[in-house]
């Protein structure tokens, strides 16, 4: 589709919105199930922004409409609400838009799946999809949306999957109804993430089992065990695996847990030199040098012990505890980023103040002393003791001042981002966890390996078939070469994965001679629906005339039905007066 007219139905969507929503209003009157605001026919006026030709790329619209009225709040501060409930507004049209969609395929492939650009300083923009827009811009109520939902569950599924000639399209699995077994162990399987999320949790535990056995297991004598060196070649195969990621994505695939992985990765690299610098000494060695680099090498390795532990948080995040509690610490480390941009303002303040007032000591021990008694501060344990030395008494006022500062303003402001943090995410869980999920599906599928090698099995990529094979093999026998060993690697997770499919196609089968979306579940208030007919029972009826009206509020039900009272009582009286007027005539 072409750029410029996407951009035009962008724009259409954004004159539309400005004009339903001219003046300020309160975000539940965009938001609730009633709105008096997103009416059936702002929906219907809103699909038609495209006409019939670009009528897919509506939601995409929406979402760019979106980030055009968070940007103009950030811009227009004076306005910042109203920009924001227009913002609101698109999001509640886009979720209306998904959720009233029938044609599935359609809402999958065309609506959600298919990529867009438009036009910013007449250059296209990079094709993106709404499933992208909608995880990249945290758009929450897209995001919790049925038919959001259902095309995440898809993907993580591998019932969608990228086509090969054409990586920007999504197409159905083909096997899904396929009830053979062989016809399911194909290592193409392992684009899917449902199973890459499953040999990472894997490896991530068999990684936390090496490092426990190493840690336990200290060789004396410093040479390298087993242990040891499988736990150093899968340090090595995650390290090429970021490195890979980010020579793909660039500086924007840098996050907190990329980092955090980095530092473990540093560690355990500065462990395994500092080992081999100690197996280049003798056993015998009078300096002691074997030794000495022996346990710094251990001493690396235990420091790193917590780091390992919550590293398993990156790969629990599709358990929804977890994925919770993992979007809550994501809140409060930006939260303190606002603390420690004042804090270390105030440090730096009070720091050269005490170095000035001290002019006796070298600058360099007090330096190194005044900085201590700043940190025990901080972490709350303040020590007075040596601060009456610094020009008295103005070094101990100036420090019990920088104590109050610190343990009763600014911790305190720190606990009270932490608690809106929390609340907000907890107030918001369930679609948090979701745009969670969704995040981590986009992270399998937006940029898929052709061939998929799980780090640490992505070190037989690089030096059994990178290296040796792929500078002058030609690109199918090279294709076909890879689908081998990728056969013979995952085989034993492909035998259970092809039993597993093997199995969701016969559910698959029944739901369709059923006239039931593939996915469904049969329920345990559903199994004898069948056997119940409530319209011969008059229960249909009965149920009807007592059902109250809730897509209308009360009081506009109630004025409704005293105009159409006024109404009659109108008529009566215009007969009346008509009536007199004959007879007297």
């Amino acid at each position: 589709m072409p750029p410029e007219a996407v951009t035009k139905v962008a724009l259409r969507l954004k004159y539309q919105i400005e004009q339903v929503i001219p003046c300020e209003l309160e975000e539940f009157k965009v938001t609730k199930a009633n709105s008096p605001v997103i009416t059936r026919k702002v929906i219907a006026t809103a699909k038609s922004a495209g006409g019939k030709e670009h009528e897919a790329c509506v939601v995409y619209c929406l979402l760019v409409c979106y980030r055009w009225f968070r940007r103009q709040a950030i811009l227009e501060l004076w306005d910042a609400d109203l920009h924001n409930v227009r913002a609101t507004a698109c999001e509640m049209l886009a979720k209306q838009l998904i959720e009233l969609e029938e044609d599935q395929d359609y809402l999958l492939q065309d609506l959600l799946l298919k990529r867009y650009s438009i036009l910013i300083r007449g250059e296209p923009t990079e094709p993106a999809n709404a499933v992208e827009r909608a995880v990249d811009l945290h758009a929450l109520r897209v995001i919790g949306s049925s038919g959001y939902q259902k095309c995440i569950t898809y993907l993580w599924r591998g019932w969608l999957v990228q086509d090969d000639q054409y990586p920007s399209n999504f197409i159905p699995w083909t096997q899904k109804a396929n009830t053979k077994y062989w016809d399911h162990f194909d290592p193409d399987r392992m684009r899917a993430p449902v199973y890459q999320n499953a040999v990472q949790i894997f490896f991530s535990l068999f990684y936390l089992a090496l490092y426990t056995a190493a840690i336990n297991t200290i060789n004396s004598t410093g040479d390298l065990d087993v242990v040891e060196g499988v736990l150093y070649i899968m340090t090595a195969g995650f390290m090429f695996d970021e490195i890979a990621k980010f020579w793909k994505v660039g500086r924007y695939y840098i996050g907190f847990w990329n980092v955090f992985n980095s530092t473990l990765y540093a560690l355990l690299c500065v462990s395994f030199v500092t080992r081999v610098i100690a197996l280049g000494h003798p056993v015998n060695d009078d300096a002691g040098q074997r030794h000495k680099f022996n346990e710094l090498s251990y001493n690396f390795l235990a420091f790193s012990a917590p780091m390992f532990w919550m590293r398993l948080l990156l790969y629990l995040d599709t358990f929804r505890f977890f994925g919770a509690m993992l979007v809550v610490l994501k809140m409060m480390m930006k939260e303190s980023l606002i603390f420690f941009a004042l804090l270390i303002i105030v440090m730096v303040g009070f720091l050269q103040a005490f170095i000035g007032l001290d002019q006796v000591d070298d600058n360099s021990y007090v330096t190194g002393f005044i900085f201590k008694a700043m940190l025990n501060s901080v972490m709350q344990s303040p020590d007075f003791e040596g601060f009456d030395k610094f020009a008295p008494p103005f070094g101990l006022i100036l420090y019990y001042i920088f104590t109050f500062v610190v343990m009763v303003v600014l911790l305190n402001i720190l606990i009270a981002l932490y608690n809106s943090a929390y609340a907000d995410i907890t107030d918001n869980a369930v679609d948090e966890y979701m745009a969670l999920f969704s995040q981590k599906t986009m992270q399998f599928v937006r940029a898929p390996d052709e061939n998929v090698f799980i780090a640490p099995f992505n070190l037989i990529e690089v030096f059994l078939l990178i290296i040796p094979f792929e500078w002058w093999m030609s690109s199918p026998r090279y294709e076909r070469l890879n689908n081998y060993v990728m056969g013979v690697v995952y085989s034993p997770l492909l035998l259970i994965t092809a039993w597993l499919e093997t199995k969701q196609a016969y559910k698959v089968k029944r739901n369709r001679r059923n006239g039931e979306s593939d996915e469904d579940e049969v329920q345990e208030w559903e199994q004898m629906s069948g056997e119940l007919d409530l319209e011969a029972e008059g229960w249909t009826k009965r149920v009807e005339s007592t059902r109250p009206n809730v897509e209308t509020d009360v009081a506009v039900l109630e004025v409704r039905a005293l105009r159409e009272q006024v109404e009659e009582l109108k008529k009566v009286v215009e007969g009346k007066d008509v009536g007199g007027a004959n007879g007297g005539a």
